[in-house]
């Protein structure tokens, strides 16, 4: 009987240590979903057929969020409008003031690499504006 324990024990004490450990897995952080969007873009407006370039920059006060220099044209003297990405998409920061004072909203999807297709109001206080317009990454 004595002989009978001297083995059990160790060979518990050994099942309970090795089933103790476990074989950590290695977590790939994901890839920043912003990536795809940032960079200069040239957009065409289908509402006044615009052509101007927009420039796309990771807002460094937010892990989704992007800055976009001259949205709408208004010019890259002013604040860059706000959007936040998810997967493909991209949304304005809702009834944002963007220019002198125009209210922005709407989204847009990334298709490819290189292409965004954007639906989007402007509004100036006066006139409410519809706009499509399609971003190309220059």
């Amino acid at each position: 009987m004595q002989k009978v324990k001297a083995i059990i024990f160790p060979v518990i004490l050994a099942c309970l240590v090795f089933t103790g450990c476990q074989k950590e897995n290695s977590v790939t952080p994901s890839s920043d979903a912003r990536a795809a969007f940032t960079g200069n873009w040239g957009v065409q407006e289908t509402w006044v057929k615009l052509s101007y370039e927009v420039t796309i920059s990771a807002d460094t006060s937010s892990k989704m969020g992007v800055l976009i220099y001259n949205f709408a044209d208004i010019g890259f003297s002013y604040h860059p409008a706000k959007a936040l990405v998810s997967g493909n998409s991209i949304t304005l920061d809702p009834n944002q003031l963007i220019g002198d004072g125009l209210v922005a909203n709407g989204s847009g999807t990334l298709s490819g690499s290189s292409v965004i297709h954007w639906n989007y109001t402007i509004n100036d206080g006066a006139t409410l504006r519809q706009v499509s317009s399609t971003f190309t990454k220059l």
